[in-house]
């Protein structure tokens, strides 16, 4: 066996397997397509599942691939050792009731043997206890030595998650060495040391579970096999573990030389360098296939795994943005095969940058908190609550929080801490743990016996249909009577079904005194197309025939904004850039929004552009033009894809004039002067490098500039301005005014607190060397408070003062010490915080000050009376003298 990098192992298996007669496929996007079970795509077959189950007919009852994998339940552990990683390819073959278990074995055997030269005495077999059969295959048609030949119990080689599809499995094992072994005279497959490495594991599913363990035979078993690419690499380069292989070593080096630490120098470091790689890895892959930083879903993982990068940059001691520089190399390293991350370098970048410069502000947010939290604690143990929320919300490290607590002679509650982080684990786990077995499930109700749809919308609003299958309450029934509510589905159908961004046609379903209203129109993966209805008057039945109709006017103006948004995703890469992709869309019939991939808020003359451009199109009456062809004859024109979607072998292209050429199944106008008018309502932020515009057409924009009108006619009205055109300098005059007053106010309140201060210095006593003031001045502001006390220290810092002011049920007190009065060891968060208890509050602050706020306004001139007392006790207890 000779050496072998990891892109070329990808391209050796694939080519092997299409020799098998397998069609290779593309990796799919990370991102699940109507899969809500899974977060991320995990394994190989699970962007296959509705081949395996038969919802959808796969391109070829042969396929193989490698499969884009992100796996996060324990990230974590990523890091610590050199065995977790968070992102993986998995290679794959798989038979949709083809080829079973006599070929799975045999090419497995030759892809080892024959094509990577592995000698034969390295590998070893295991096989589910019970398969006979799959073991006289391996020993007697393969040719493995039988004692080469290990069976296994069902936990280890059988592969089943509940009810569904299960089956044996076998599994091929690479012996490392005695070397690597535990050195026990049972050592074996299946032993925990390191000698032996499970490299391929081959599922034959063969039988289907009730739940409750009894098995059926499938009538046409498959096969599912899924290698590591990464695993098989370490066995043909020779090394350890997956960062020791040549394309991530090279991420590895790249960062190293940026943060200036090698691998394998220091065991501390190399966890956090390891951390990089991994989540590096991970993300631009992600951001490739459209995942975005937010605080949710899979964008939660995404930014999850950049602030971990980032904080381990800066265990490392490098506290600039790097990882956007990293993210070049894994593309360089990758591109061979994933040539999308080459075509969306740019943005991937950009995303990267742009939230490594997020994590720095949310670093400073949270050094300001923990230091609030420091300030304001009553003892000496920060709790695990406040570390965790530091931890989880801000991404603080919790090595940083321990470092800077300890040098306020604080410690942190680790094993309060703990016990939340593994809550949040244990949560992650098991929204996790059944994604194998919820990835055979679906949520579709069995339309096993009823054909596709034949949607007949692009030319017509209305025909005459057949019902073949009614729903009520998630259960078939024949018949709905007046006042009942369902679904029905319809043989053929002028309604749209929401797909795509737009939303699904509403109407009528007529037949002989019966009236159908349609509030809805949805499909499934079959394309058999769900009408939601509610029968209005008389009674419905399948097989029935009726007349239906959608409702024309609300269908028009859909296809107003449908082509509307094409043309504004055409204008906006022409304005912004070729980065703009599409990133969401909901098309309605009042308006509709655009999500696209942009990082900055456009500007006002970019989006003047933009409409203006929209609108240009739209008056030069370009043809718009429908129709399906070969998806490679449209990739010839140049047609936008969706990003992430797949498309089968004949697509529809919708062409505006040349100007905008899109895939897309939707409605459209047949002229862009049929939308009339378009218009931008507003643009804003969906999430880290996503946009979005809110856009109206025709009639909505006629409704949209009256309400504007309004408005500007309410607020002429309350300004008492005689002309809106007049408004925006009137408004400006006005506001002019009020910052004038503004100001006027605020010299008033600076004489009143400097006339306050003078009162309320005359009443100061003195203690042992300090000055103390009390003073409780209703209705004044906490700025007023500050100012007041500031002035008082300044002018002689051995004074402590203490302010309160009740501002309807909110009482605030502050407190002030002067430095001589600090250096003498008074505290005012010590002090505001027993004068604040006494009215039933709380607080704290800095040593020089402080404020506190409490909630019985009955008790706060008990507490100003009390602070003469609460001083001199602490100037006794320091041992101030006279």
């Amino acid at each position: 066996m000779q050496w072998t990098g990891l892109n070329e192992l990808r391209e050796k298996f694939l080519s092997f397997m299409e020799s098998k007669g397998c069609l290779r496929l593309p990796s799919f996007p990370l991102i699940p397509k109507d899969d809500k079970s899974l977060l991320l795509i995990n394994s190989g077959m699970a962007p296959m599942k509705k081949y395996f189950t038969g919802e959808v007919t796969p391109p070829k009852t042969r396929v193989t691939t490698c499969q884009k994998c992100i796996r996060t339940p324990d990230i974590e552990e990523v890091g610590i050792t050199d065995r977790h990683g968070t992102y993986f390819e998995m290679l794959g073959n798989f038979s949709f009731g083809d080829y079973f278990k006599r070929e799975a074995t045999a090419w497995a055997w030759e892809f080892f043997t024959k094509v990577l030269e592995i000698p034969a005495e390295k590998l070893y077999i295991s096989v589910y206890q019970d398969d006979d059969e799959a073991f006289d295959i391996w020993t007697k048609e393969v040719g493995v030595d039988p004692s080469h030949m290990v069976r296994l119990g069902k936990a280890d080689n059988f592969w089943e998650h509940g009810s569904g599809p299960c089956g044996p499995c076998s599994e091929i094992y690479y012996d490392r060495g005695e070397e690597h072994g535990c050195g026990k005279p049972d050592c074996g497959v299946g032993c925990e040391c390191d000698r032996f490495m499970e490299v391929w594991n081959l599922v034959f599913t063969q039988f289907d579970n009730d739940g409750h363990d009894n098995y059926t035979p499938l009538d046409h078993p498959n096969i599912d096999t899924g290698m590591g690419l990464e695993r098989l690499a370490c066995v043909m380069q020779g090394v350890d573990n997956l960062f020791l292989v040549d394309t991530v070593q090279n991420i590895m080096k790249h960062i190293s030389s940026i943060v200036g630490v090698n691998y394998g120098e220091d065991p501390k470091t190399d966890i956090s360098l390891r951390v990089i790689t991994d989540h590096i890895r991970s993300t631009t892959f992600m951001i490739g296939d459209g995942v975005m930083p937010s605080n949710e879903g899979r964008g939660y993982v995404l930014r999850r795994l950049l602030r971990r990068a980032a904080r381990h940059g800066r265990i490392l001691g490098y506290t600039d943005p790097f990882l956007y520089k990293v993210a070049d190399t894994v593309i360089k390293e990758n591109e061979s095969a994933y040539p999308e991350l080459r075509d969306k370098r740019d943005f991937i970048v950009k995303v990267i940058e742009a939230e490594e410069d997020s994590f720095s502000k949310t670093v400073k947010q949270g050094m300001q908190m923990l230091e609030d939290i420091i300030a304001k604690a009553d003892s000496k143990v920060l709790s695990g609550d406040d570390a965790f929320k530091l931890n989880d919300t801000f991404g603080f490290p919790i090595d940083l929080i321990k470092e800077i607590v300890s040098e306020n002679e604080m410690s942190v509650d680790i094993e309060r801490f703990q016990e939340l982080l593994q809550e949040q684990k244990d949560r992650s786990r098991d929204a996790h743990k059944n994604a194998g077995a919820e990835a055979w499930l679906s949520d579709s109700i069995d339309f096993s016996d009823v054909d596709k749809t034949e949607f007949k919308g692009y030319k017509v609003t209305s025909c005459e249909s057949k019902i073949v299958a009614m729903v009520k309450d998630g259960e078939r029934v024949k018949a709905l009577t007046e006042g009942e509510e369902g679904l029905i589905i319809l043989n053929r159908t002028p309604f749209y079904a929401e797909s795509g961004g737009q939303i699904g046609d509403t109407g009528v379903l007529v037949a002989d005194n019966t009236v159908v209203t349609v509030n809805d129109t949805t499909k499934d993966a079959s394309g058999i197309f769900m009408h939601t209805v509610k029968v209005e008057k008389g009674v419905v039945a399948v097989d029935d025939t009726v007349f239906a109709k959608v409702d024309s006017k609300r269908r028009m103006n859909i296809t107003r904004n449908h082509t509307a948004a094409h043309l504004l995703q055409a204008a906006l890469r022409e304005v912004l850039g070729t980065h703009v992709e599409q990133a969401g869309q909901l098309v309605s019939d009042d308006y509709f929004r655009f999500d696209f991939t942009h990082y900055e808020a456009m500007t006002d003359d970019e989006l003047e552009k933009v409409e203006n451009l929209v609108n240009e199109k739209i008056l030069d009456q370009l043809d718009v033009v429908s129709e399906e062809m070969d998806i490679e004859e449209a990739k010839k024109l140049g047609a936008m894809m969706l990003f992430g979607e797949k498309y089968g072998d004949r697509v529809r292209v919708v062409n505006a004039g040349d100007f905008s050429i899109e895939f897309c199944g939707g409605t459209h106008v047949t002229n862009t002067a049929n939308i009339g008018l378009f218009k931008i309502k507003s643009e804003s932020s969906v999430a880290s490098g996503v946009r979005r515009i809110e856009a109206v057409t025709g009639e909505g924009v006629l409704n949209y500039l009256n309400s504007v009108l309004f408005v500007v006619n309410k607020c002429t009205e309350a300004l008492r301005i005689n002309n809106p055109k007049e408004l925006v300098q009137g408004s400006i005059r006005i506001a002019e005014e009020m910052k004038a007053k503004d100001k006027k106010i605020e010299e008033l309140n600076q004489k009143l607190a400097k006339n306050a201060t003078e009162a309320v210095f005359k009443n100061a006593k003195r203690y042992k060397g300090i000055r103390i003031i009390s003073v409780a001045i209703n209705g004044a502001t906490v700025d007023l408070l500050r100012d007041m006390s500031s002035r008082a220290v300044d002018t002689d810092p051995t004074t402590v003062i203490v302010l309160a002011s009740i501002n309807g049920d909110k009482v605030t007190f502050i407190c002030g010490c002067g430095k001589d009065a600090v250096a003498n060891g008074l505290k005012a968060g010590d002090i505001v915080r027993k004068v604040a208890q006494i009215a039933g509050g709380n607080g704290g602050g800095k040593p020089s000050m402080a404020m506190a706020g409490a909630k019985d306004v009955t008790k706060v001139d008990d507490a100003i009376i009390a602070v003469e007392g609460i001083v001199k006790e602490m100037a006794d207890s320091l041992g101030l003298e006279d």
